[in-house]
């Protein structure tokens, strides 16, 4: 069984003309971008006969998602390949074009064989990496987790679930209050692992140890954690003012209040803030009951809650409006946007030198959108089209 994502095929060398560039150094109006086979090739240059027009059209690096658990109907901690490859198809035509699959609390014997499964994903080039999620979270703040399910960090399980990914661990979310937290922390990051403080009854003081301990993200910052009070800053005070921590926030308008997100942006700044989804099987799908680990969740006008107890259970965002959302609702800049959702958590995975930004020998990994609306109009991952390639002709005259 093939495990590649299929995609439109580009002719060896191309040229994109006419578009506006969200680059690392700013926005250039009508630009020439050069593609060669996979990599970007250069910018400028007069534009050619053959060359796509995309006037009209704004570009901006491929986005990068750090915590997604499933889109299409399916689930990455479904444990079957066929499944998981429909997820990362799913956000891929939505523009995620490096993805992490995140798995959620489940038995470790269970999480540990869907590690497996995933694992042959990432070496096959679909996934970039593995997130766990649980089990070792609060039970006070557990959200869409089994609560029966949950395991104190003990670093011997933890390092089970690690060695399960097979060298693909890339991040374990935990709460560093419980017992065995703190050295689990420092366990990951010696492994080179990223540690992510979320699920977390901690307080403001104990974070501070953790992120001295090698935590260095916050999981979907504000949600599951204690809100902030004046006399007890809690967790979040904690990874909003330390420059080593990278904020996930998840910009679907139900998660965070608009003002929220404004306010993580004013402290942390978009180099610090990592767009994630945070989607469960119903993204990129209709209402209607989804399965999220061992748990069942109803989706109901686009909202995703457990069956029992009602819970928000992840959600039904994908990334390409989440950067509408940054630029329209939030009024970031265009590279702002570009920051949170491909740069920063390209540098967090290690990444950078080929994914993230639009340069010269990086991927040609790229999300079009409408100048006006800045809907999604296509994608490219590594030179070639996955959707929208049908709405650009070929420059004919100069």
């Amino acid at each position: 069984m093939t495990t590649r994502i299929q995609s439109a095929a580009l002719p060896r060398r191309t040229a994109l003309a006419g578009a506006r560039l969200v680059l690392p150094g700013g926005v250039v109006e009508g630009d020439r971008l050069s593609i060669d086979g996979p990599l970007i090739a250069g910018f400028g240059g007069a534009a050619e006969p053959g060359d796509l027009d995309l006037t009209g059209y704004t570009v901006v690096p491929g986005f990068v998602d750090l915590h997604v658990h499933g889109g299409g109907g399916a689930s990455y901690t479904s444990g079957i390949a066929e499944e998981a490859l429909k997820v990362a198809r799913t956000h891929l035509e939505h523009g995620t074009t490096t993805t992490m699959a995140s798995t959620v609390t489940g038995e470790i014997d269970e999480v540990a064989r869907q590690a497996s499964v995933l694992s042959e994903l990432v070496e096959d080039g679909v996934l970039a990496g593995i997130h766990f999620e649980g089990p070792f979270i609060s039970h006070n703040r557990c959200g869409a987790h089994r609560p029966d399910l949950l395991r104190d960090p003990d670093p011997a399980l933890v390092r089970k679930l690690v060695d399960a990914a097979r060298g693909h661990a890339r991040m374990v979310t935990l709460a560093p209050e419980l017992a065995g937290g703190l050295e689990s922390v420092r366990m990951l990051a010696d492994l080179g692992v990223i540690a992510a403080v979320g699920h977390t009854d901690s307080d403001y003081a104990k974070t501070l140890e953790a992120i001295e301990a090698g935590a260095t993200v916050a999981t979907h910052l504000f949600n599951a954690m204690p809100g902030i009070a004046h006399r007890a800053p809690g967790p979040i005070v904690a990874l909003l003012e330390d420059e080593r921590v990278t904020v996930e926030l998840i910009n679907d308008g139900i998660h965070l209040h608009p003002s929220v997100l404004d306010l993580a942006y004013g402290t942390a700044g978009a180099s610090r803030v990592a767009l994630i989804t945070d989607a469960m099987g119903a993204a990129g799908m209709g209402d209607g009951l989804y399965p999220l680990g061992p748990l069942q969740v109803e989706v109901k006008e686009g909202v995703a809650r457990l069956v029992e107890g009602g819970a928000i259970a992840g959600s039904t965002l994908t990334l390409d409006v989440a950067f509408k959302r940054s630029v329209t609702v939030n009024n970031l800049t265009l590279n702002q946007a570009a920051e949170s959702l491909s740069a920063a958590p390209a540098r967090l995975l290690g990444l950078a030198d080929s994914i993230g930004s639009l340069e010269t020998g990086k991927n040609a990994d790229l999300v079009v959108v409408d100048s006006e609306s800045y809907d999604l109009v296509a994608v490219m991952r590594r030179g070639e089209w996955i959707t929208g390639a049908e709405k650009f002709a070929p420059v004919t005259s100069v």
